[in-house]
């Protein structure tokens, strides 16, 4: 059972779930999916699991690692308050949502300056790119957020998502229905669908539609272990496609970073290496497009009927399955 402590008296017990006992008391699968405070509670401690994988994060002593695990856990956080979201009232949405973008973007500052040595050393670059971007990785460094920083900003960030524990806790009410959810689900699938679409033209939107994939596959990643290999399978459709957005994702943050620390370097450098980066940009982010289109083919309707039918599938006992095929 996780225990968190706010700065007040309050002491919020949340239980936790092991991986094979997910669905509430063994043998009883339909408990979290058909019982919407068995349901709320199961949200609720996926929460605080996120929750309590930033703290570990943020103690770890790999910095690199800390803020990769750090981010991921929050990311979790944010995918999980949006299977709630319409269940809380606006204004403790809207809150916890902050508390979780601000959280996460303390760090992306010392995401990029890891990221971006190994992201421009695998480009295949002209001598005169190269030489821009050795010249701007130099000035870059100075510009690095020391490790007494990154810790500390790691400590608060942990600290500050944990908090919005009780903000949940506080403004759920007793019961969460199955429909709520799937609801936060479709919300998540069309932003994400919408954003491929306007990535075509918008490096902006390509990215955005990398994040929403992200939280829309760590959702299902959630509902599976309530469900059954039906929506494993779906979440890992979904999963599929972030792993070939993160190469295009990861140039985008390149082309920006370079961007910040070029004033030093010759404007015509500057230009062809910023160029040469939007080339292969271009090029990863049509390819990530393509496959990603099967994925996000149905319209949110469409795709929150099939999530609820797989879930159905994989909580209904095999017999009565039997039953209605006789």
């Amino acid at each position: 059972m996780a225990t968190t402590t706010t700065d007040g008296p309050t002491t919020i017990h949340v239980p936790h779930f092991a991986e094979h006992d997910k669905l509430g008391p063994l043998g009883a699968k339909t408990s979290v999916i058909d019982n919407d405070a068995e349901l709320r509670r199961a949200l609720v401690g996926e929460f605080s699991n996120a929750a309590d994988a930033a703290r570990e994060a943020a103690g770890k002593t790999d910095l690199q690692t800390a803020v990769h695990d750090y981010r991921k856990a929050l990311r979790r956080a944010r995918a999980v308050l949006q299977l709630v979201a319409h269940a809380l009232p606006k204004s403790e949405r809207r809150a916890v949502k902050k508390a979780l973008q601000e959280a996460r973007r303390a760090v992306s500052h010392a995401r990029d300056h890891a990221v971006a040595p190994d992201a421009l050393a695998t480009l295949p670059l002209a001598e005169v790119e190269r030489e821009a971007a050795n010249a701007i990785l130099n000035t870059a460094a100075e510009a690095k957020p020391q490790a007494a920083e990154i810790k500390q900003l790691l400590a608060e960030g942990a600290a500050r998502t944990a908090a919005q524990l009780e903000a949940l806790q506080a403004a759920l009410p007793p019961e969460l229905a199955w429909k709520s959810v799937v609801k936060g689900v479709k919300g998540v699938y069309a932003d994400a669908r919408h954003a491929r679409r306007a990535g075509k033209r918008s490096k902006r939107q390509f990215h955005a539609w990398r994040r929403r994939s992200k939280e829309l596959s760590y959702q299902l990643d959630v509902l599976a272990g309530f469900a059954g290999p039906h929506v494993h399978e779906l979440h890992a459709e979904l999963d599929g496609v972030t792993d070939t957005q993160s190469p295009a994702v990861d140039l985008v943050m390149v082309r920006d970073f370079v961007r910040t620390y070029g004033q030093g370097v010759a404007p015509e450098a500057l230009d062809q290496l910023v160029a040469a980066i939007e080339a292969q940009l271009d090029d990863l982010m049509r390819d990530s497009r393509s496959a990603g289109k099967a994925a996000f083919a149905k319209k949110p309707q469409q795709f929150a009927r099939r999530l609820t039918k797989l879930v159905r599938r994989d909580v209904t006992p095999s017999d009565r399955h039997d039953d209605a095929s006789a």
